[in-house]
């Protein structure tokens, strides 16, 4: 390895199904790429993005009922993989809520390792506990503690006393555009809006697109929705969607790990969240060339969208208002073809080169 070259073990629930889960595959990728090893440990045996370096799957280890027994012995095998390799660096990407398993990997897990977190999400339950003062402690004992936006590290991180901080966006894929990827044949011949991502009501807020859409009367222009994925909320969604009037508008797609040629062929993409961090949606549609309507939730729309530049952003949750903003996406073809020029450039800063250097520069540093 060049001297400037790291051994790194990057940490992760899964490399599977969620926009945090496809930033750390790039994560692999992109640190591979500047010549670092990489190795990637996963707790749950999920693997659909493609990632660089070795894999540690500890989710192969998961038979029969889990048990507190079961996930010890599994975090002494990721202790021992972390001790036998040596690392220079730790990346951690779970979610950290639980103040005494964060504990026990400050304590046991990580003993004598630099580590970086990573805070993937502005809803601090997901990332703090409620002990600020351990939490703090926990991670003021980091290298550094990466945020995805803005946001997150002034209002979530540097406010609740966590200083060792710095923003380092997520990453979107140029290659994306060249891969050859399927295509829904229902969708073919179709104008239609698209949302895409785990379908879990209570973040992502399905329901208030769906309410949006019925009252744009777009579905009478024969223009659909359609919502792109999986989630515990699905069903509910569906029946939900077949009381409306609309409901012949309404497309709900399983979720694909390539969700690009659905993208791509969409007239816009939403966001509708409660919450998020840097949502990869948007990055994702603008590199190629879609642009979006967005509400500007607390983290990430604002620092990609430039209203009316590349989307539209929508300051209240109200379905009228994002109606209304559809509906102009529509009828507005100066404003349209505006925000569709200028889309790919606006997130040149969001590339897999420029975030590639970033995260070379913090642990070459």
């Amino acid at each position: 390895m060049p001297n400037t070259a790291k051994k790194v073990c990057i940490v992760s629930i899964s490399l599977a199904k969620g926009g945090a889960e496809r930033s750390v595959a790039m994560l692999s990728e992109m640190l591979a790429d500047k010549g670092h090893e990489v190795h990637v440990a996963i707790l749950n045996d999920e693997v659909d993005y493609t990632f660089s370096g070795t894999l540690f799957n500890l989710g192969k280890y998961k038979k029969g009922k889990d048990t507190f027994l079961k996930r010890f012995l599994r975090l002494r095998k990721l202790r021992n993989y972390l001790v036998k390799n040596n690392f220079d660096f730790i990346i951690d990407h779970r979610s950290k809520n639980n103040l005494k398993r964060e504990r026990f990997y400050l304590k046991y897990v990580y003993k004598n390792f630099r580590k970086i977190y990573v805070v993937h999400s502005s809803n601090k339950e997901s990332y703090l506990t409620l002990n600020r003062n351990e939490t703090q402690e926990i991670y003021q004992n980091n290298f550094a503690t990466v945020a995805v936006s803005n946001y997150i590290e002034k209002e979530i991180l540097i406010k609740n006393g966590i200083t060792n901080t710095v923003t380092i966006y997520n990453a979107f894929d140029p290659e994306w555009k060249l891969q050859k990827q399927s295509f829904s044949k229902e969708l073919e011949g179709k104008t239609y809006i698209l949302s895409y991502g785990r379908i879990e009501d209570g973040i992502k807020d399905f329901s208030f697109l769906i309410q949006s859409f019925l009252e744009s009367k777009l579905w009478k222009k024969n223009i659909y929705l359609v919502i792109l994925g999986d989630g515990k909320d699905k069903e509910m969604l569906i029946q939900k969607a077949r009381k409306l009037e609309c409901a012949q508008h309404i497309i709900f797609l399983p979720y694909t790990k390539d969700p690009f040629p659905y993208i791509s062929n969409s007239h816009f993409v939403t966001l509708t969240s409660h919450y998020e961090g840097f949502p990869m949606i948007l990055a994702e549609s603008l590199s190629l060339g879609v642009p979006i309507v967005s509400l500007d939730i607390v983290s990430g729309p604002s620092e990609i969208i430039k209203n009316e530049k590349n989307g539209i952003l929508i300051s209240e949750r109200n379905t009228t208002l994002f109606a209304q903003a559809m509906i102009k996406m529509f009828e507005d073809e100066k404003l349209y073809n505006h925000c569709k020029t200028n889309a790919e450039g606006s997130v040149s800063e969001f590339s897999k080169e420029q975030i590639a250097q970033k995260w070379h520069q913090l642990i070459t540093a």
